[in-house]
């Protein structure tokens, strides 16, 4: 009863909220100091600071120093060098260093490295370890059952590595550098700007010196303005520029496709005994810890760089309806398992890191070509069902280059728009393997969201992915936006996770530390709330307050409310731990959590994940 209560009387003060009316029940403290939400022009500490803004020209400008930025930077470079042409490029990565945001399992298909350097072992691309074995399973809780892998099937590697992705992301900068890509690490873009006619523009980065309470400090800056014939955004997973372009009403990217669906992966790299180390070797699993309805799977990889390496994660599908579920936790219980824990017994852990992940696929693409364009995980071309989406980013932004290229360089071209608008590069995208590849597989994923769930997906994929090769005549449709998916509290039961034993499995705060995450303290929390009072009379009330679970790093906690009544709580957001995985930007039940990109430089140091 009293969880029924608190549903009716949360959702019935949340619909205050949304009205607009006085809430007499609000006596929460004020959380967000963010200018996104605090409009600096009402606000009298910033009526005498200059912010008038210098402006640079370039040709292309490239937001996101990942695999797919950096590949199309490197391609238009090439082209121009091979013609003869002078062509600048800016590529923009809110990391401090290249590399040091990126986290990945990784299990690379060379495909499209291969098209970009053909000779890419003679410049020494950190590729180590090709795949000898592959291993896939189904796991209960004290059972593996193996699944064999025959050529043909999503999970077979046969001509692929294992690598640290962060360092084939360091290693395709220096060769961007060496093609003479202007590339701008610590720069966080944070708007994107605009000609009259609505065609993109450029960007603007990040304003710096600001106080954690929204004020200027004295050393104020204000941040730049770039623009371009043509911006091309490669930011990752469910970019905040990216997020920005797909709500703007005049461009409509999303209008003919389904809503994008994500998976949370949390990663640790272990140094194991020399004994137990089998280089190349490649394990999956799916089942255990997870119950058949939540979508994921574990991956298990040994790397052979040297030292005895493995790199072990567990992705967990974002369409999970129970609130209780804690993506965490279930990654430590999963190391337990009777037929992984012992590679752990008397290993060292020495590094740990989360990301969001797209799982949606064909369905999900939006509209790519615009007066600009996306590439990467930003729009979602991951290959779910192999667990890759490397090759296919970089595919893209190999694609995207080659069209760019085309339209900059064409002295004839008539553009209706100020901002260059490349339809070519959807058009031969479409063309191209990568889509041909993402259209073959498009069902898999969604397959495991029938009533069968696990077993039915693992059905499908064998009957109509394996055999039939993707060439079934539907399509599925998606289920619905992934916060759509969290029931309310009262309706579900609480999961029981057993303590960390600090051997095997670990606390969140001594995660985090190996993470090496550090912002600016003093600077406006970048997670911000639309509403300060949606999370306890909404998201409390109703789900028993799952942002302080489904987070991989601790940023949300709810703490008795200083001065209040006995009982009463408060949301405190603990920024600086945040591993910018954009997962409670996803899956935040009211969708009241805004995630915007803090002072350059902030964030992981993720070393070689």
């Amino acid at each position: 009863m009293m969880n029924a209560y608190r549903c009716a009387r949360g959702w019935f003060l949340c619909q205050r909220i949304a009205q607009k009316t006085t809430c007499t029940y609000s006596s929460q403290p004020k959380i967000t100091t963010h200018h996104s939400i605090i409009q600096r022009d009402t606000d009298e500490r910033w009526k005498d600071v200059d912010m008038e803004r210098f402006a640079d020209e370039t040709d292309v400008i490239v937001v996101g120093g990942g695999p797919a930025g950096l590949s199309c930077a490197i391609k238009l470079k090439q082209l121009a060098k091979e013609s003869g042409k002078e062509l600048r490029v800016c590529l923009f990565e809110k990391a401090q260093e290249i590399g040091m945001h990126t986290l990945s399992g990784a299990c690379l298909e060379p495909r499209s490295l291969i098209e970009l350097f053909p000779d890419w072992k003679e410049r020494g691309a950190p590729l180590h370890t090709p795949v000898k074995h592959d291993k896939f399973a189904l796991l209960t809780k004290n059972w593996r059952i193996p699944i064999p892998i025959l050529k043909g099937f999503p999970m077979h590697n046969e001509g692929n590595y294992v690598v640290r992705l962060g360092n084939l992301v360091r290693w395709l900068g220096e060769q961007a550098e060496e093609l003479e890509v202007e590339i701008y690490p610590g720069f966080a873009c944070t708007e994107v700007l605009y000609h009259e006619d609505g065609s993109v523009k450029g960007i603007a980065t990040n304003d710096v010196g600001i106080h954690k309470d929204g004020s200027p400090k004295d050393n104020f800056e204000r941040g730049m303005e770039f623009h371009s014939k043509v911006t091309i955004f490669s930011e990752g997973c469910h970019g905040a520029l990216a997020k920005q372009l797909y709500q703007n009403e005049d461009l409509n990217l999303r209008e003919k496709c389904q809503p994008q669906s994500y998976g949370i992966g949390i990663k640790e790299v272990w140094a194991i005994d020399e004994s137990k180390w089998k280089p190349g070797t490649v394990e999956h699993t799916v089942g255990w810890p997870l119950d058949r309805n939540t979508y994921g799977g574990s991956f298990l990889y040994h790397l052979d760089e040297g030292e005895p390496l493995i790199a072990v994660g567990l992705v967990t599908g974002l369409d999970y309806s129970n609130p209780y579920l804690n993506p965490y936790k279930e990654f430590q219980r999963f190391k337990h398992h009777p037929s992984v824990r012992g590679v752990f017994e008397g290993a060292t852990r020495i590094a740990y890191g989360a990301r969001a992940l797209n799982e949606g696929g064909f369905q999900n693409i939006p509209k790519l070509a615009f007066p600009g364009a996306t590439t990467g995980c930003s729009p979602g071309f991951m290959n779910v069902p192999k667990i890759k989406g490397t090759h296919t980013a970089m595919k893209s932004g190999i694609v995207a280059a080659e069209a760019v290229f085309n339209a900059i360089t064409d002295e004839n071209r008539v553009s209706e728009t100020t901002g260059l608008h490349v339809t070519e590069y959807e058009e031969n995208l479409k063309t191209s393997w990568l889509w041909k590849e993402l259209k073959a597989v498009r069902n898999v994923r969604l397959s495991f969201d029938t009533w069968l769930g696990l077993y039915g997906g693992l059905v499908y994929t064998g009957i109509f992915y394996v055999i039939g090769r993707g060439k079934e005549p539907w399509t599925f449709k998606s289920t619905g936006a992934d916060y759509k998916h969290l029931k309310p509290a009262a309706e579900c039961r609480p999961i029981e996770y057993p303590k960390p034993d600090n051997k095997i499995s670990f606390d969140l705060l001594s995660s985090i530390s190996l993470s090496g995450t550090n912002h600016e303290h003093d600077q406006p929390a970048h997670l911000t709330l639309r509403d300060d009072d949606i999370p306890v009379m909404r998201n409390l009330a109703v789900y028993d307050g799952p942002e302080q679970r489904f987070c991989p790093a601790g940023v949300y906690e709810y703490v008795p409310l200083e001065g209040g009544k006995e009982g009463e709580m408060r949301l405190q957001i603990n920024a600086q731990n945040c591993v910018h995985c954009k997962t409670c930007d996803i899956k935040d039940p009211s969708q009241n959590i805004n995630w915007v990109c803090p002072e350059g430089g902030g964030g992981p140091a993720y070393n070689g994940m």
